[in-house]
């Protein structure tokens, strides 16, 4: 039953945008978070129901969204309720009152410990709609959650080649965690209470005109609306040994990562050779180096400087050599022999410049292809020319009606710094999931344009780094704040093309990446030239309106 709880507050004031995280009197160790918008006042949970960051330390904004300072979460204000990926589960949202000088909320003890709202979606069906979602990832996630929230009534199955439902996929590379229900986002029967048939097939084909999805166990599904997310296949290297030897590995489910972790042991110790010095490949070289022996082959000067710039991808180097890992970069493989004492696996991987290196087991991180392949016969789809759909800024699919694609596989308009479109496939979960709930909602009606959102993602590399933006047309300059020092790493590096600032990647310094993706929602980005003048973002005012 709900009661009433005093909070322990120095000063009852707060300036509009301000919020303060306080004490609960009565309750050991709980916290609520206030907020300021215009001449209201509201109380929340504290921590984003994400991975548990202090939103005190977020970004709130004039529209009343607020940020998380780490991985882009978004809730709106007013009722707590999620507004952007990655977090699935609300905030509490709790009545707060002055009374007699001091302030007060009124709530459950089990809901402000809890920390987050209710996000079970216990619905009947009751229309002959038909959605079908292909695959179980981000995106299907998202998809499911706006659905049922935005007043769905209709039937909704998902066909997935995993037998679990939608995981956090962003921790089997940054943790090698084996089990399915450690990184689940929903249950099984969150999923029966949501009304949501889970299907553990694989999808062959579909008939757009009769509208209907065949799968290999020789199933077929009608829809009314389909959404396509089946993600990306990690790629593998048509190279000698490495396409046929034992201990072979990519890196996408729980039994890519029970695999791993079985060619690994319980005794450790072992010859890892890591192909590629991707974000997947640096990630699960992190996680492996502290027990064995991990060297990573990497074809770039410095691991990720496509993306990351090679001064960046110089500390990222030396943050991994720190756990022990070696690199060879600049080197490409020519093929993989097999161990002496097992002629079916591997024991070494060769590169062309002569150099042998002893592997007890190979993992590949070299990129992934979208996951079409039941697509590639369809004449009444054309792909793109990496295997992508294009799709309009509605996520649907051009030129077949009800059929939308979303994260992985889907090439669709996104705004650069300039405000002109680019079609581009970007390969990251919150995009994914905001596809997802963005595809959602327009089906439930809740909205009838799409939520502009920035890409945001992370990773796990000795330090944690945040990045938001996207360079569909490259970058010509980086400016970098603070030190790229290994010992005391702690920076911003702002990606530029001419002026404008296409993309942020920040470590140790939170929020300045949440502040950047807001102000890239509102075409208000520093220009490089602002930034070389000293402008700090997190001094920008934040308008309301958004421009993107």
């Amino acid at each position: 039953m709900a009661q009433e709880y005093k909070l322990k507050l120095d000063s009852l004031e707060l300036k509009d945008l301000e919020k303060q995280e306080v004490e609960v009197e009565g309750i050991e160790g709980a916290k609520v978070l206030l907020v300021k918008l215009g001449e209201e006042l509201h109380a929340l949970s504290s921590k984003c129901t994400h991975y548990g960051a202090p939103l005190v330390n977020g970004v709130v904004t004039p529209d009343g969204r607020l940020t998380c300072p780490w991985h882009g979460a978004c809730f709106k204000v007013a009722t707590g309720d999620v507004e952007d990926a990655p977090a699935v589960d609300p905030l509490s949202k709790f009545p707060v009152f002055k009374r007699d000088g001091s302030m007060y909320i009124k709530a459950e003890e089990k809901s402000i410990k809890g920390g987050r709202g209710v996000g079970d979606i216990e619905c009947k069906v009751e229309t002959d709609d038909k959605v079908v979602i292909v695959g179980g990832g981000s995106g299907t996630l998202g998809a499911l959650e706006t659905l049922r929230k935005g007043g769905y009534r209709g039937n909704i199955t998902v066909i997935s080649r995993e037998p679990y439902p939608p995981i956090d996929r962003t921790k089997l590379s940054k943790a090698l965690i084996p089990d399915a229900s450690k990184l689940a986002f929903r249950t099984q029967e969150w999923l029966g209470k949501a009304s949501v048939a889970y299907e553990n097939d694989i999808v062959d084909s579909v008939d757009f005109s009769k509208k209907t999805v065949h799968t290999s166990s020789d199933k077929s599904y009608p829809y009314s609306k389909l959404i396509l997310a089946t993600g990306g296949t990690p790629r593998r290297l048509p190279l000698p040994g490495l396409k046929d030897l034992d201990n072979i590995f990519t890196l996408r489910t729980v039994p890519d990562v029970q695999a791993i972790v079985g060619a690994v042991g319980e005794s450790k110790g072992k010859k890892i050779v890591v192909i590629g010095s991707s974000f997947i490949g640096m990630e699960v070289a992190n996680c492996l180096a502290k027990e064995n022996s991990v060297t990573v082959v990497g074809m770039e000067k410095t691991p990720m400087s496509r993306v990351m710039g090679e001064k960046v991808g110089a500390l990222f180097r030396k943050l991994l050599e720190q756990s022990g890992v070696k690199f060879h970069m600049e080197a490409s493989v020519e093929k993989a022999t097999p161990s002496k004492q097992n002629p079916k696996s591997v024991g070494a991987v060769h590169l062309k410049d002569g150099t042998e290196l002893e592997a007890d087991l190979v993992i590949l991180g070299v990129g992934v292809a979208p996951a079409t392949e039941y697509l590639k016969d369809n004449t009444a789809v054309q792909l793109e020319k990496d295997g992508s759909l294009k799709t309009d800024r509605y996520f649907a699919v051009e030129g077949i009606k009800d059929v939308y694609a979303i994260g992985d596989i889907a090439t669709h308009p996104y705004q650069s710094a300039d405000s002109t479109e680019v079609y581009t496939r970007i390969e990251h979960w919150n995009v994914a999931q905001n596809g997802g709930r963005a595809v959602g909602s327009l089906i439930s009606g809740a909205r009838t344009t799409p939520k502009p959102f920035i890409p945001i993602f992370w990773s796990a590399l000795g330090k944690q780094l945040r990045y938001c933006g996207n360079t569909p047309n490259g970058y010509d300059d980086v400016v970098v704040r603070g030190s790229l020092e290994v010992d005391k790493a702690s920076f911003a590096a702002f990606y530029t093309k001419g002026d404008a600032v296409q993309a942020v990647a920040t470590m140790q310094m939170d929020p300045v990446m949440s502040k950047c993706a807001e102000l890239m929602r509102r075409s208000k980005m520093p220009s490089k030239h602002d930034l070389q003048n000293g402008v700090d973002v997190l001094d920008v005012a934040l308008p309301a309106e958004v421009k993107i």
